[in-house]
């Protein structure tokens, strides 16, 4: 059992509110759709709120997003937010990329933290870091009827998060304190993200397996 990695409620909401934000940015490209604001809303606040309850649930624990008024309120005001001022926070796309890239490490830390302090193994509570930090892009896309990107070519949201719980469980068994650990792997997941993005890192495409020639008979 691990100390759990602790941050401010104001940092956890700021997470959940950038995850909102970003969900409803997402859905409101879709102008064939047709949402109204409650389906924006909806989905941002299941972008937001996605990592977080999987790895709750995962854990068999109440979902933090349902401990507090807080979550609920800031979640759904970013979401609105985020779907109303959609040209203005678009052209910001370097920012959005950041903060997004610190989110994923946050919530990836404190996945991983919280399962190795409810008594998870190394690679279960690996796993449990990863789906925290990308969990919500998945809801986003399943709420929206389109393949899961996190299967597809592009951005390296889940290599970020793996790389980071990995370090951040070689730094625990090495005596590493928590709060240092998980500081790094939130830096060592914003890095990876960042560069990604940067450098149109990706992971090779599968290819199409070609048929072999049929070899007529004689």
């Amino acid at each position: 059992m691990i100390a759990l990695f602790v941050i401010p409620l104001w940092a956890d909401l700021l997470a959940v509110g950038i995850g909102a934000a970003q969900g409803a940015l997402f859905a409101a490209q879709f102008r064939d759709r047709r949402l109204d604001l409650l389906g924006v809303a909806i989905i941002g606040i299941a972008t937001g709120f996605g990592g977080g309850i999987l790895r709750d649930v995962l854990l068999s624990q109440v979902p933090a997003a349902l401990t507090s008024n807080w979550y609920l309120i800031v979640a759904t005001a970013a979401a609105l937010i985020g779907m109303l001022l959609e040209r203005l926070i678009s052209r910001l796309g370097p920012l959005v990329t950041v903060l997004d890239a610190l989110t994923i490490g946050l919530f990836a830390a404190i996945g991983t933290t919280k399962a190795l302090a409810a008594g998870l193994p190394i690679v279960p509570a690996i796993f449990v870091g990863v789906i925290s930090a990308v969990g919500g892009s998945i809801m986003r896309d399943l709420l929206l009827n389109r393949p899961i990107a996190l299967m597809h070519v592009g951005s390296l949201y889940a290599i970020a998060a793996f790389a980071g719980t990995i370090l951040l469980v070689v730094l625990l068994a090495g005596g590493i304190p928590v709060f240092i650990a998980a500081a790094i792997c939130v830096a060592v997941t914003f890095g990876v993200r960042v560069l990604a993005v940067l450098f149109n890192w990706t992971l090779p495409e599968q290819k199409a397996i070609e048929k072999l020639p049929r070899i007529r008979r004689r």
